[in-house]
């Protein structure tokens, strides 16, 4: 058995379901054998729109998972809206209904002004106190935290400062660089606070990590120093059984997980609508598959081109199903977040659609760190959020492979990319800062 024991704070945790829960789970399956014995802190009662008891199944054999009890405000948040106490609270201002503009302007303001990193701030001097104790009691050679939400950092800022453990801050997402921090409507006050924490995090802890080569540099701008980076990836174990040929019928582009706003792809909707007028039997071929919760303003904008015909969606479904559909998927739609921080957006999807060895249609900065995974191993096209003219060649290259049953996909080694090896090299950050 490992020796080594290290302290990982992270709100999500299964059956908590989506795509937050994944990087630790998984890094966490592969630490025992890489000499570290993991131990995860997370709430008893996360307020999450998604459960997924199937990534139990990867939760390691007598795994220690601490949990204690964290007040959320989410329950006032449904009352103000209308909303029953059993609805699901959508992140990252995903709405897959029309809502009331002013209420939820309203909720936005007092989000990002009162609640400080987030919703979950009222979790974190509890945290410390009942991690303050099980340390003193159980040893404890370092910590990982893990956010957004940043209030993990601030439990692992709290145990660094009483007990110098060493700390690696683990940012899967930016904080006030994050897509939609412009959005918060901050008085600069609140600016100034949210900037204030975020800097004393980047320069406490031992080590800084984050998924992408552009938001390392945009941390290390912030934080003066070093940021490693360790991106997601795709557990080969997912994809042991799933090696069918049998794809699903029609020229049928996939997305699979959460569709918001910002990644709502206007102009691909415009290239399927305009070539479907030109051409009847692309029309009567062209299926679009939305599996995950998918905002109201794509299907506002498949309405305005014409393409509800062609559109289905289905709710979120077990990981062990997404697996399924991803390798039987004709095309797997890849839209990024047309925001300012687009550059270093490398969607935690992306590994699994390059394990599916399908072809990827992505859209959105064609020198960013996405397409240049996408082009390091061979793995689709990336086009440009506003190009008219290359969505539609690549749309209508893609339809001549359909129509001469030659759509494939000539991926190369993404082996740099498995969880396994993610992992390791996590591991290998672990031994250098103790």
């Amino acid at each position: 058995m490992p020796t080594k024991r290290v302290l990982i704070i992270t709100y999500y945790w299964p059956p908590t379901g989506g795509a937050g829960v994944q990087r630790w789970l998984k890094f966490t399956k592969y630490f025992r054998e890489l000499g570290y014995e993991p131990i995860i802190y997370t709430p008893s009662n996360p307020d999450f729109p998604i459960n997924d008891n199937t990534l139990l199944k990867d939760v390691p054999e007598n795994l220690e998972v601490l949990k204690t009890e964290i007040s959320e405000p989410y329950n006032v948040y449904r009352k103000i809206m209308g909303k029953k106490k059993t609805e699901a609270v959508n992140q990252g201002f995903l709405s897959e209904e029309k809502e009331n503009n002013f209420l939820k302007s309203l909720m936005i303001w007092i989000r990002g002004n009162f609640f400080i990193p987030d919703a979950r701030l009222f979790w974190i001097k509890p945290s410390i106190r009942f991690l303050s104790k099980y340390i003193q009691q159980h040893k404890v050679d370092a910590v990982i935290s893990t956010g957004p939400p940043h209030s993990m950092h601030l439990i692992a800022l709290g145990l660094k400062q009483k007990f110098n453990l060493p700390w690696i801050a683990d940012f899967r997402d930016p904080w006030t660089q994050i897509d939609f921090y412009s959005q918060l409507k901050l008085t600069a006050l609140a600016d100034k606070k949210h900037k204030r924490l975020e800097k004393k995090v980047l320069s406490t802890a031992n080590r800084v990590v984050t998924v992408s080569k552009s938001w390392a540099k945009d941390l290390e701008k912030l934080g003066g120093r070093n940021v490693d980076v360790i991106t997601n990836g795709f557990d080969s174990d997912d994809f042991k059984q799933n090696n069918s040929n049998e794809l699903l019928t029609g020229f049928l582009f996939h997305h699979i997980g959460a569709l918001n706003k910002d990644r709502n792809p206007h102009n691909l909707w415009k290239v399927l609508g305009d070539i479907c007028k030109e051409n009847s039997a692309f029309k009567n071929d062209l299926r679009l598959k939305f599996t995950g919760k998918t905002d109201a303003a794509v299907f506002e904008s498949l309405k305005q081109h014409q393409l509800l015909n062609n559109a289905e969606k289905t709710d979120y479904l077990p990981h062990a199903e997404v697996v399924q559909l991803l390798v039987k998927s004709p095309i797997l739609l890849l839209p990024l977040n047309d925001t300012p921080n687009v550059k270093g957006i490398i969607p935690g999807k992306l590994f699994e659609y390059l394990a599916a060895k399908r072809p990827i249609f992505a859209i959105g900065d064609t020198q960013g760190d996405t397409a240049a995974i996408l082009q390091e191993v061979n793995a689709g096209a990336m086009v440009g959020f506003k190009d008219y003219e290359a969505t539609k060649q690549a749309v209508l290259n893609l339809y001549q492979h359909f129509q001469s049953n030659t759509l494939s996909a000539n991926i190369g080694d993404i082996t740099p990319y498995s969880r396994r090896q993610c992992a390791s090299k996590y591991v290998d950050l672990l031994n250098i800062i103790q």
